[in-house]
């Protein structure tokens, strides 16, 4: 199975387990089990919101990454990243 990366929270999804479902149970490939379940999102949240739930793991990613982020730099980071993911693609701060 390729790396996909979950198109609402970035997350790599390595392993069948990574995934999110459909409503009938199948894998669905955009999207992380985090994130997506039996055919719908499991969080109502904002785009800023993800960002700001993602940001209580950045010790746990800076651990596999070859550059430490402080959390300033990862939240502009993921605030120009967030809005290329599917999701988010279309979305506005409204």
């Amino acid at each position: 199975m390729n790396e996909h990366v979950c198109q609402s929270c970035g997350m790599p999804m390595k392993t069948e387990e990574d995934f999110g479902t459909n409503a009938d149970l199948s894998i669905n490939e955009d999207y992380c089990h985090y994130c997506f379940k039996d055919g719908n999102f499991t969080h109502d949240l904002t785009m800023d919101e993800v960002i700001e739930l993602n940001l209580q793991y950045l010790n746990e990613f800076n651990k596999d990454s070859p550059k430490e982020f402080t959390v300033e730099e990862a939240r502009g980071v993921m605030k120009e990243y967030f809005p290329t993911l599917k999701r988010w693609n279309n979305y506005s701060k409204s």
